[in-house]
C-alpha cells in the first residue's frame, strides 16, 4: 500500500504534466470522487491540484500514520511548503508571503476496485490562514 500513498501524495505535490493531469488522476481516483459529499470530475481534482501547487513550492508531505481497512484507508500528513503564490483559501485569495507553511491533514478514502471514490478530507484550514498572516494568531 506504500506505493498506493507514494504516488496519491505526489499527485498533488509534483508538478503535473499538462497534457496528462487527468490521465494521471484516473489512475488512483474514480471519475467522479465524492469529496466531503460534493462530487469532483478528474478535471476539477487536477485543477485544485494546480492550484496548491502554482501557491506553494518546495511542496513535500510527511506521513504521520497510515491506517488500512476493508476497503478503505486512512492518512494522516502533514503538507508543507513555501507560499510564493496566490493561496485561494475558503476566506479569498491570500497573495505570496514567502512563508514556509505546514497544514495538517486527515483523509479518510473509501477505494472501488483499486482506486478512491470517496473521501473524507479534515484539513487545519484556521491554522495555515494564520501561518499566511490572514488571520490573528490565537490568544
Amino acid at each position: 500500500m506504500s506505493n498506493f500513498v507514494d504516488a496519491l501524495l505526489a499527485l498533488w505535490t509534483a508538478p503535473l504534466a499538462e497534457d496528462s493531469a487527468e490521465q494521471q488522476f484516473a489512475e488512483l481516483y474514480t471519475d467522479p470522487v465524492v469529496v466531503n459529499g460534493v462530487e469532483f470530475s478528474l478535471a476539477e481534482l487536477a485543477a485544485r491540484a494546480r492550484m496548491l501547487q502554482s501557491a506553494l513550492t518546495d511542496l513535500h508531505a510527511e506521513i504521520l500514520q497510515v491506517i488500512e481497512g476493508d476497503g478503505s484507508l486512512a492518512l494522516a500528513f502533514v503538507m508543507r511548503g513555501h507560499h510564493t503564490g496566490d493561496y485561494h483559501s475558503p476566506l479569498g485569495v491570500v497573495p505570496a508571503t514567502g512563508r514556509e507553511v505546514e497544514v495538517r491533514t486527515i483523509d479518510v478514502l473509501t477505494l472501488t476496485d483499486g482506486r478512491i471514490s470517496r473521501i473524507w478530507v479534515i484539513a487545519d484550514d484556521l491554522a495555515m490562514l494564520r501561518q499566511l498572516g490572514a488571520l490573528p494568531e490565537a490568544g
